[in-house]
């Protein structure tokens, strides 16, 4: 059986919010975005083909959004972080803390409360200083990059391009203040953006909330945050297209996400999930961080 993204989208609050007694159509409809007739209707659907009791999913809902569950996560934690140095001399940049938190637990934690377990690390520079996670996340999977000073972000994807079905692709540098961005189930190959009348920094052009092209720099379009979420067609093409880019000339050079959203973006349909300065937040330098956290200013 297949759903529609309207009854995906109920679905999959409803299993976010099982524990939550009373549900009304209201919090549904504001939540997802979707106005309260519509919530009504995908409702009555749900209920009438067995899939929601009571508005708790059946086990014949869970059978209907296995297709959809997020098998695994991917962190890219290889670079060397040189923009955030002095604090990256010693330290990499994902293990940096932020008042007392490190970059990275915010992004594990969120991914680990979302029910997904499979999680690979790709680390290189000062890769043994990632050890330490595994105290706290003892299941965690390293995968260590032996060209991550040598070559961009794309060999990382390399060693992992075989993993990349029903995966999520997350930049190890991020602080991620809203966990609920990373939840259990994806409808379909997305990349987190967040809306700008105008950047200066990487940014996807969009239509109908489908990427169309990418650059740095630009109005009225979305921008990029290193989150990315690739089904099992897309993540099974990937594997093959990374391939093919990384052997070409200059190709050790490139962002591994300009192989489907430029080189092969014909081949797919990449969505827009949009989110907010307010979820999280992308530090690039060491001034951006003793701005956030005043300590780093002693």
């Amino acid at each position: 059986m297949t759903i529609s993204r309207i009854h995906f989208e109920a679905l999959s609050f409803l299993d976010r919010e099982k524990k939550q007694e009373n549900i009304t159509q209201s919090a549904i409809s504001q939540m997802i975005g979707i106005s309260l007739n519509t919530v009504k209707e995908a409702l009555l659907f749900l209920s009438d083909n067995g899939l929601i009791k009571n508005n708790k999913l059946t086990q014949k809902a869970y059978k209907v959004l296995e297709p959809y569950r997020v098998k695994r996560a991917i962190f890219i934690a290889a670079g060397l972080g040189s923009r955030m140095v002095p604090i990256t001399i010693n330290t990499p940049k994902p293990l940096v803390r932020i008042k007392g938190v490190r970059i990275i637990d915010t992004l594990l934690d969120a991914v680990y409360a979302a029910e997904i377990n499979d999680v690979i690390i790709v680390r290189g520079y000062l890769k043994e200083q990632f050890d330490q996670l595994k105290y706290k996340y003892p299941n965690i999977k390293f995968v260590d990059n032996p060209l991550f000073n040598k070559a961009n972000n794309i060999s990382s994807m390399m060693c992992t391009r075989y993993q990349l079905q029903n995966s999520y692709v997350i930049d190890s540098d991020l602080f991620l203040k809203n966990s609920s961005l990373i939840s259990k189930y994806q409808y379909a190959s997305n990349y987190l953006g967040i809306p700008a009348d105008y950047t200066d920094d990487w940014c996807f052009e969009t239509k109908d909330r489908i990427i169309k092209g990418i650059g740095v720099g630009g109005k009225n379009c979305h921008q990029w945050i290193g989150i990315s979420y690739w089904n099992k067609t897309d993540g099974k093409k990937l594997a093959d297209h990374i391939k093919q880019v990384y052997e070409m000339p200059g190709g050790k050079e490139l962002f591994w996400d300009q192989v489907p959203l430029e080189y092969f973006k014909k081949e797919y349909t990449v969505e827009v999930r949009e989110c907010s300065f307010d979820d999280i937040i992308e530090i690039d330098t060491f001034n951006e961080l003793k701005k956030i956290d005043e300590t780093y200013n002693i």
